[in-house]
């Protein structure tokens, strides 16, 4: 549908404006090549999410790694101590996997697994826990779009000893999980600090998704204990959080702090066990304080901490704090869990134009001196990255985007089964047309396309919405609204 070149000026600006001070495997030269190859191809009226998704799609590249142990992603563009090999770190990494799942070759995401896995003289790389995460819940995601279960049930094994390695690192004798919160990736925040062992939402969401993906895993691999001892675990650790880390009070998911009462802070975390559907229904009205400005609602982006906290933005500046400012990390885990919350539970709090008006603002925030640009964090009222235009934060591989765009604005949302599903998370009568195009699915290449008049594509297929696999249309809708079509 769409002509990959019509892409290409903002490639070449993104070039021209470049300092390529770093290159690691594919250069700038090499740049469009690798684009036009393997990225799904974006058209919408909004020019500046579609200049941003493509930025990020340039500056992941960036961080494509070869290594003696394979292929790799980095986070910071710039070597750093906190890194392990090849300047890995684990922080992001159920990042990577959800934005790369889009892509054609998928040797990359294969490689960088088992690096983590494996790379390490066959063992675990040494630094693979310094940080949480949530790679089972990941990876068990990214087969839903790649249609591949093969390596999945190859480490089935490893991601049992790895959860089995976190209990035995952070389990509390109650059952929940504790993590510093300098190693959840968000040091200096309101309710923790970098030697209170506290029992977040963070770990223990991560946990529970992990445990959910390893038993879904062990079904496929036809391991029925595995799969029901892991069923438990993820029964029993969501019984724990909802009796535990939710604040009735306060209609919060909250931080308890170093084995004591929960914090007095709502934090941005209080939102991440959305992203795995962790809740039980009837907590939807935690939302309320998304789209409160005296909750998380700033200008420039969706805070990490609610903004009438009296501790707000009070660590000072320029030591990653977490105590209030916009980090991309968290505002991709809030995307995530809002997609969730809108397409799953029944509730009035938030709306598919809270969504649509939080991407805009994300959007917007990839900005420094009038350039596209994605760092560390930003002040929440000035859009201004906190750390400038620090060498270490350019290109910072810490957050998705492009993910956000395609399974939440777009709408695809990646199954286990071979049911084409489009869910798009725009309102109605907020863009007229729009079109997904070269997007890699199941073995098959997908066409979105939204043409609301019918007359926007001239090689369009009418009125509607309208997805194609290998250009042979599946499902159609009159209206912006779920669709779902059988792939052949």
């Amino acid at each position: 549908m769409l002509n990959a070149d019509a892409c290409k000026h903002y490639i070449d600006r993104f070039n021209a404006d470049d300092q390529e001070d770093v290159v690691n495997l594919i250069p700038n030269a090499s740049a469009w090549e690798w684009m036009r190859a393997n990225v799904p191809l974006l058209d919408c009226p909004d020019k500046t999410i579609e200049e941003i998704y493509y930025y990020r799609w340039w500056t992941f590249r960036k961080h494509i790694k070869q290594t003696p142990a394979g292929k790799v992603l980095t986070e910071f563009i710039q070597p750093v101590r906190h890194a392990g090999a090849y300047n890995t770190v684990s922080c992001a990494l159920g990042h990577h996997l959800a934005e790369g799942r889009w892509l054609r070759d998928q040797t990359l995401l294969d490689e960088y697994a088992r690096f983590w896995f494996r790379g390490n003289d066959g063992r675990p790389q040494p630094h693979f826990h310094k940080y949480s995460q949530w790679i089972a819940a990941a990876m068990l995601e990214r087969s839903r779009v790649t249609g591949d279960r093969a390596i999945l049930i190859d480490l089935l094994p490893d991601l049992v000893a790895d959860y089995e390695r976190w209990e035995a690192e952070k389990r509390r004798e109650d059952g929940l999980f504790w993590q510093f919160d300098v190693w959840d990736g968000m040091e200096e925040s309101i309710s923790g600090s970098r030697k209170h062992r506290n029992a977040r939402p963070t770990i223990n969401s991560y946990m529970y998704g992990s445990a959910l993906a390893i038993a879904d895993i062990a079904e496929m691999a036809k391991h029925a204990e595995v799969a029901q001892r892991f069923r438990e675990k993820a029964a029993e650790l969501k019984r724990l959080v909802e009796a535990s880390l939710w604040d009735d009070d306060a209609r919060f998911y909250k931080a308890q702090t170093n084995e004591g009462p929960l914090s007095d802070a709502r934090e941005e975390i209080g939102f991440i066990p959305w992203c795995f559907d962790l809740p039980d229904k009837g907590k939807e009205d935690a939302w309320k304080q998304l789209i409160d400005p005296q909750g998380f609602w700033a200008p420039f982006g969706i805070t990490t901490a609610e903004r009438r906290h009296p501790r707000f933005r009070s660590h000072g500046v320029g030591k990653c704090e977490w105590d209030g400012a916009v980090w991309p990390f968290a505002t991709s885990q809030t995307l995530s869990a809002l997609a969730n919350v809108l397409r799953h539970y029944d509730q009035s709090f938030v709306s598919r134009l809270h969504y649509l008006e939080a991407m805009d603002t994300y959007a917007r925030s990839h900005r420094f001196d009038g350039k596209p640009y994605i760092g560390e964090y930003l002040d929440e009222n000035t859009g201004a990255w906190l750390k400038g235009d620090n060498p270490r934060s350019r290109y910072y591989n810490h957050s998705t985007f492009c993910d956000l765009v395609i399974s939440g604005l777009i709408g695809l949302v990646p199954r286990g089964d071979d049911v084409v599903e489009v869910n798009p998370l725009l309102p109605e009568k907020s863009w007229d047309w729009f079109c997904l195009d070269h997007v890699p699915y199941h073995g098959r290449t997908l066409t979105i396309t939204w043409d609301q008049s019918g007359t926007h594509y001239s090689r369009g297929r009418g009125r509607g919405l309208s997805i194609a696999a290998n250009n042979e249309v599946v499902a159609t809708s009159p209206q912006l609204a779920r669709v779902t079509g059988a792939l052949k």
